[in-house]
């Protein structure tokens, strides 16, 4: 069993490949232009990178590491987020210029269906943890864009607050996070009611957000503080229970993707303008080291086979 980091380069249509045994590149491969989101297949075998200023999919090879494909379509404009369904046979992707999700079959790498937002800038994607629900911002309309997964249709729009981008649903399936990149901001939100029950101030311009495999924080990338908003979900203090920041940890310039590893003893951001890759040792919070990769890396993902 290895366990690897997949990391996209973005200004140089590169990824490293990260053995995390040692910690250093051991492959690098050329992309399509501008790499900027990635997902692995549930059963570790492909993986997706949203080539977002080449308007293409580059689909890997986790077996070799190369670029066995490439997915194009004329409403491709700007391609960024990406997502798994649960039980692994779809891929979801927003293109964010052309406000349109396009859901395709992983099996066959071909578009199933191409659904309208109307909606603008529909940019990421997170699946709720059950896998029943998609949620999906858009950054110019202030609100999240809530899909069933089953039915493939959209459900309602969440407003939310200016410029959401970092969004997930905790592992008890009863708050969605959204960090609002434009007035720095978290918002805690019932996802039965949608009613907003938590704002809490993070630091500038949040674009990322994930959770610990246990659900016990959330991290939060500050791109223009250069750090990580470490979020206790349920801090206990005098007779409360609240979602808290109890620390902002430094990381290198322009903090973006962030990811876990499965057990979740350690978390991995990428640092847009420092070129490197900082790990965080979650038993300490503490930052433990940095990793050199390319030219302005942002995606992330984690690979165990």
């Amino acid at each position: 069993m290895s366990e690897h980091l997949i990391v996209l380069n973005k200004d140089e249509d590169t990824i490293s490949i990260v053995n995390l045994e040692s910690n250093k590149v051991e492959k690098t491969l050329e992309t399509s232009h501008n790499p900027h989101e990635v997902v692995v297949t549930k059963d570790g075998k492909k993986t997706y990178v949203a080539c977002s200023l080449g308007n293409k999919v580059d689909i890997i090879n986790n077996d070799t590491f190369e670029v066995v494909n490439r997915l194009e379509h004329p409403d491709f404009h700007f391609p960024h987020g990406v997502g798994i369904t649960n039980d692994g046979k779809k891929l979801y992707l927003a293109s964010t210029y052309s406000e349109k999700i396009f859901i395709i079959d992983t099996e066959t790498d071909e578009i199933e269906k191409v659904i309208p937002t109307h909606q603008k800038y529909s940019h990421m994607i997170s699946f709720s943890p059950d896998g029943s629900t998609v949620y999906i911002p858009n950054i110019g309309s202030n609100n999240i864009t809530v899909m069933d997964v089953n039915k493939e249709e959209i459900v309602t729009h969440i407003p939310v607050g200016p410029g959401p981008e970092g969004v997930a649903v905790h592992p008890n399936r009863k708050h969605l996070y959204v960090a609002n990149q434009e007035d720095n901001t978290l918002f805690v939100i019932d996802t039965e009611t949608y009613e907003v029950i938590f704002k809490r101030r993070v630091g500038g311009i949040p674009v990322r957000l994930v959770f610990s495999p246990d659900g016990k924080y959330a991290l939060i990338a500050n791109r223009e503080s250069g750090d990580v908003s470490i979020i206790e979900t349920e801090q206990h203090i005098n007779g409360q229970v609240r979602p808290w920041e109890i620390k902002r940890l430094p990381v290198g310039v322009w903090a973006g993707g962030i990811v876990f590893n499965d057990e979740g003893s350690f978390a991995y951001v990428a640092n847009n303008k420092t070129n490197d890759v900082s790990i965080i040792n979650m038993a300490t919070l503490k930052e433990a080291g940095r990793i050199v990769v390319g030219i302005h890396p942002d995606g992330i993902a984690y690979l165990k086979r």
